[in-house]
C-alpha cells in the first residue's frame, strides 16, 4: 500500500527535481565551452555583482563549497584569460575578479542556459508566479538564519528593509513601500 507524503515532503521533492534539472542544463552548457559548471556559476556571479564581493572567500560561502574548489575553479578561469585579479592597493595578497572581454562574451553564451524555464514559467498566470517567489523568498530567508544557506542578499536580511516579512515590506534606501513581488532574493544595493 502507498503511503501518502505529506505536503512538506511532496514539495521538498519538487524542488530537488527542479534542482536536479538546473544542474543537468548547467552541464550540457559546461560541456559545449570546456567549463565546469562551477566555473559557469563564477562567471556569472562576477559578471552580475559589484567587484567588492567578486573574491574566493565570499564565492566560497556564496556556492557553499571550499576556498580551494573556487580557488582551482578560478584559476582555470583565470588561464583562460575570463577572468583578471584586480589587486587591493593596500594588501597584494587580497584581489578581487573582474570580467575580461573575452569572459563577458562567454557569459553572454551562458546567460540562456536556463530559459526553458523561463518559458515554462511565462505559462503561469501573475498570482501563481507571485505566490511562489514570496514562498520561495520567505523560504531562503529562515534558511539562512539557521546557518543552511551561507550567503543572502535578499530584502529580509537587508539593513534598508522595515516590515513583518508578510505582507508590509519598506525599503528605507528606496524611500519606498515595496510589493511582494519587488522583494530582491540578489540585490545590489544589499547590505547586512
Amino acid at each position: 500500500m502507498l503511503s501518502v507524503l505529506n505536503i512538506e515532503s511532496k514539495i521538498l521533492g519538487g524542488l530537488e527535481r527542479l534542482s536536479e534539472a538546473l544542474k543537468a542544463l548547467l552541464w550540457e552548457k559546461a560541456k559545449t565551452f570546456g567549463i565546469s559548471p562551477i566555473q559557469i556559476q563564477i562567471l556569472l556571479f562576477v559578471s552580475n555583482h559589484k567587484r567588492e564581493i567578486c573574491n574566493v572567500s565570499y564565492l566560497a560561502k556564496e556556492f557553499n563549497v571550499t576556498k580551494a574548489t573556487i580557488s582551482d575553479a578560478v584559476r582555470i578561469l583565470l588561464k583562460k584569460e575570463y577572468l583578471e585579479k584586480d589587486y587591493s592597493p593596500t594588501d597584494n595578497r587580497r584581489y578581487n575578479l573582474l570580467m575580461t572581454s573575452s569572459g563577458v562574451e562567454l557569459v553572454h553564451q551562458l546567460e540562456g542556459y536556463a530559459d526553458v524555464f523561463n518559458k515554462e514559467l511565462s505559462s503561469f498566470g501573475e498570482q501563481e508566479l507571485a505566490n511562489v517567489f514570496n514562498t520561495l523568498s520567505k523560504l531562503i530567508f529562515q534558511l539562512n538564519q539557521k546557518g543552511i544557506i551561507q550567503v543572502q542578499r535578499t530584502c529580509y536580511n537587508c539593513k534598508f528593509y522595515s516590515g513583518d516579512k508578510i505582507e508590509n515590506h519598506y525599503c528605507n534606501l528606496l524611500n519606498s513601500k515595496l510589493s511582494a513581488e519587488e522583494i530582491q532574493i540578489d540585490c545590489d544595493e544589499f547590505e547586512e
